[in-house]
């Protein structure tokens, strides 16, 4: 096991914390790790008709759009009703039904996030309400093939809508 000798925030947001810890290897030798803490979130997907709902917006780390299942951290007492709120705030869907598939880590290497991955059905259309932060973000739903496709393809690269899209596989199997 690694054992870690101190800690540090060298940077916090309102977001996140960047930690930087001293630490020793199991054989003995010193090192330092850095590391994200960030809250965990969840990501809902959408289904219906044999396909999904998705979004796409403006992601400033990687400047370009990207495409993804609905997903975020909504202020709310459950994940539960954490998921509803973004599946709401985002695509203005609400479910009927809404189902835990299972909790992910986040780049495990190099975050404390996970992510909880939600399936929503018996869906019904209402208004988004999405925060000034994603007033570019559009909205579309794609067949299932369509969907792998664009996996396929470059078009979607958001690693957290691909593993939830396993879990999804994996169940429906």
């Amino acid at each position: 096991m690694i054992r870690q000798i101190s800690s540090q925030v060298v940077y916090r947001n309102a977001w996140m914390k960047v930690c930087e810890d001293t630490i020793e290897h199991p054989d003995g030798s010193p090192g330092i790790y850095g590391y994200v803490v960030k809250p965990d979130f969840v990501l809902v997907m959408p289904e219906e008709n044999d396909g999904f709902h998705l979004v796409e917006e403006y992601r400033y780390p990687i400047g370009r759009r990207s495409w993804s299942f609905p997903q975020g951290t909504a202020a709310a007492e459950t994940r539960e009703e954490e998921a509803r709120r973004e599946l709401a705030e985002e695509t203005g869907l609400r479910a009927t039904d809404l189902r835990l598939l299972g909790r992910m880590d986040n780049a495990h290497g190099i975050t404390t996030q996970g992510l909880h991955v939600y399936l929503a059905v018996g869906l019904t259309k209402g208004e988004t309400d999405r925060e000034h932060t994603e007033q570019d973000m559009r909205q579309r739903w794609v067949h299932r093939t369509e969907f792998e496709q664009l996996i396929l393809n470059g078009s979607i690269t958001d690693s957290s809508s691909i593993a939830a899209y396993t879990l999804w596989l994996l169940e429906h199997r």
